[in-house]
């Protein structure tokens, strides 16, 4: 089993190191896993996430027959879909961004599973800023500041750009965007220190940042501040029909594990899980999070069409994306 992870990962790696010459075209390969394993690669380990370690920690892929292989933490979408092209991973878990990112180049993307209904990512700012009384006056308050994304590409880089689209600006032009990668640690210590004046991070980067007294949300999609994205489709699970072909039954079994998953984040013991996934975070920052997430994660896997149009609309209207699958080209196709 340790060689087979190494292996993997290595193929992993390879995918990565050549993420430009993939991305730039070449042909999806088939999966490089044997029968019964999956390879799932993701952004980092955001809260969109916990479904995929719940299922992992009580059995559920195993009930279901799968065994995991690699589940490497590949920092941004664009290097997720760069293992999905080589086939070194047979699932990519990041946000509806990556998606579409992905099917510009291959429109055979599927996505899969629905793990978040809200845009999950905050503008954090310092204790001391002050608090405008209007979303234009917020994201005034940003220009010529120097904001923290995890990386470009990314669906924290998305959110500065539309905000700023919002009011007239450009933030390639008007702001500093710092690339941080997704260490939460190394988001929370560059705003402390004054390296950024303000974080786009995913969830829990806010609350994590109250707790230590270092920031405090600003600007919060998830809870109504943007209207455009209120209910819209963000974390997701995506890969491509030709990978997806040599796993059907794999792919059936891990939608049913994450069914049991989804449940559990609303159930009795998600202030219990959310601690075993984010060790070492403060408790505060883990009883905040837990009503937050029971609002944004749905109960069942399968990718709604309201939610998916909201995302889809918002991507197209904000120039973020200039084509996008419909709900129909992009989910996996159930018939024959």
């Amino acid at each position: 089993m340790e060689a087979r992870r190494l292996t993997g990962r290595r193929t992993v790696l390879k995918a990565v190191a050549a993420t430009p010459l993939l991305l730039a075209g070449c042909a999806t390969r088939e999966s490089t896993t044997p029968p019964g394993v999956l390879n799932i690669g993701q952004i980092s380990d955001s809260v969109a996430f916990l479904p995929l370690f719940i299922a992992e920690r009580r059995g559920y892929f195993a009930a279901e027959g799968i065994t995991l292989g690699d589940r490497p933490r590949l920092g941004t979408g664009a290097k997720v879909a760069a293992a999905l092209k080589s086939g070194s991973v047979d699932l990519g878990a990041g946000v509806i961004t990556d998606a579409f990112n992905l099917a510009k180049i291959d429109d055979g993307t599927r996505i899969v599973t629905s793990l978040v209904t809200e845009y999950y990512v905050d503008i954090v700012v310092g204790v001391s800023w002050p608090e405008p009384d209007s979303l234009p006056g917020k994201i005034a308050a940003l220009v010529g500041k120097k904001i923290g994304i995890t990386g470009p590409g990314s669906g924290t880089e998305a959110l500065v750009d539309y905000l700023f689209g919002s009011i007239g600006h450009h933030a390639a032009t008007d702001a500093t965007l710092v690339n941080l990668g997704s260490a939460a640690t190394s988001a929370i210590g560059a705003l402390k220190a004054g390296r950024v004046d303000a974080l786009a991070f995913f969830q829990p980067i806010a609350q994590q940042a109250a707790a230590a007294g270092a920031g405090r949300t600003f600007i919060s999609p998830a809870r109504g501040d943007v209207p455009a994205l209120r209910g819209a489709l963000h974390g997701v699970v995506f890969s491509t029909q030709k990978l997806l072909n040599r796993k059907q039954q794999e792919l059936a079994g891990f939608q049913r594990a994450m069914r049991r998953a989804l449940a559990d984040v609303h159930g009795d013991d998600a202030r219990t899980l959310l601690g075993q996934y984010l060790k070492g975070t403060d408790p505060r920052a883990l009883d905040a999070v837990v009503p937050i997430l029971r609002r944004e994660v749905p109960t069942d896997p399968a990718v709604q069409r309201a939610s998916y149009d909201t995302a889809r609309a918002f991507h197209l209207d904000s120039g973020l994306v200039r084509k996008a699958p419909t709900y129909e080209q992009i989910l996996v196709p159930t018939g024959d």
